[in-house]
């Protein structure tokens, strides 16, 4: 009976445990999201990533182990960023704000979309430019593209003499 109880207990903290480490949200109003996204980032002068993709995307995943994994690219992104993982799936392929970014699930998956505290896109980044061969990502060319468009790279004043 203890192994029962044990193998059950098992078996339903590995399965919690699957489900809290999702990206990525099928269920969720992505536009309702993005808008929260948006008012946070404005209050907290940073811009939003958006990055397209599901949990059926082991680059996308990577992508987010890689960043939180690296202390210099996960207080960069914290930084500057509001990160949101805007899901495409079956279950929910979010046509809809994929077209209002201007469709780009064409680069694939992950996309990176940057948007300004206006909810304005400035950058679609097609994720192979950050790719280190087959297995991760390039640490130098995943700060160097947060770093790029940050608001703090964006902001006229650092380009006044």
């Amino acid at each position: 009976m203890k192994l029962v109880l044990a193998l059950t207990f098992c078996v339903f903290a590995c399965t919690a445990n699957a489900q809290e480490k999702k990206l990525y949200h099928p269920e969720a109003d992505a536009e309702k999201d993005i808008a929260a996204a948006l008012k946070q980032a404005k209050s907290e002068n940073k811009y939003v990533l958006l990055q397209g993709g599901g949990n059926w995307c082991s680059w996308c995943i990577e992508f987010a182990r890689f960043c939180k994994a690296d202390p210099k690219i996960d207080s960069t992104m914290n930084a500057s960023f509001v990160w949101y993982h805007l899901n495409w799936s079956k279950e929910n392929k979010n046509n809809k704000i994929f077209a209002k970014y201007g469709y780009p699930q064409r680069f694939g998956y992950p996309v990176f979309i940057i948007l300004n505290g206006k909810g304005e896109r400035l950058n679609t980044q097609n994720s192979e430019y950050l790719e280190d061969g087959k297995k991760s990502y390039d640490r130098a060319k995943v700060i160097a593209f947060l770093q790029m468009w940050s608001p703090r790279a964006l902001n006229p004043k650092m380009y006044e003499e």
